[in-house]
């Protein structure tokens, strides 16, 4: 199995107005997009080896969120939080080791241009939205990109059983 970085943009946070960015939280509709992007990488079988966020209040609380549905613990890193960029996801994906499979959980548009960067694809990242990405040593191939509307009907299938 090649090494894979997954990219989960944060659930619909609180207006800008609301308080200091920092510390944005999500809206009820952000926490279920959370919780739906954790139970539709498992119904997929998709499991994570480190799962990395931003430490913004809206990320991080994705992150937990994601992670209730999937199990596995989160880490913080403050390169998450703004300005993240190709050469913090290889550095971060570096420490899980070949073959394994790195959860980032941040901000747009960091992840939009981390993802068109290494497959040059031109993705449109939404909000609560996936990005999965096959790394072969130095090329690398765009695998999924998910809306929240079909992270939600992977959910609910897979709470179903089928």
């Amino acid at each position: 199995m090649a090494q894979q970085l997954w990219f989960l943009r944060h659930g619909e946070a609180e207006p800008h107005d609301a308080r200091p960015d920092a510390d944005r939280r999500l809206t009820e509709r952000g926490e279920r997009q959370s919780r739906d992007a954790g139970r539709a990488l498992a119904a997929l079988e998709i499991s994570f080896q480190l799962v990395v966020t931003s430490p913004r209040v809206r990320a991080l609380d994705t992150a937990r969120l994601a992670c209730g549905e999937l199990g596995g613990d989160v880490v913080v890193d403050d390169a998450l939080a703004g300005g993240f960029d190709v050469d913090d996801a290889l550095e971060l994906a570096a420490a899980a080791g070949n073959d394994k499979r790195v959860l980032f959980v941040g901000h747009d548009p960091d992840f939009t241009q981390v993802v068109g960067d290494l497959t040059g694809a031109a993705v449109d990242f939404k909000k609560g939205g996936i990005a999965g990405v096959r790394m072969h040593g130095r090329r690398s191939e765009l695998i999924v990109l998910l809306r929240p509307r079909e992270i939600g009907l992977i959910s609910r299938s897979g709470q179903s059983g089928g």
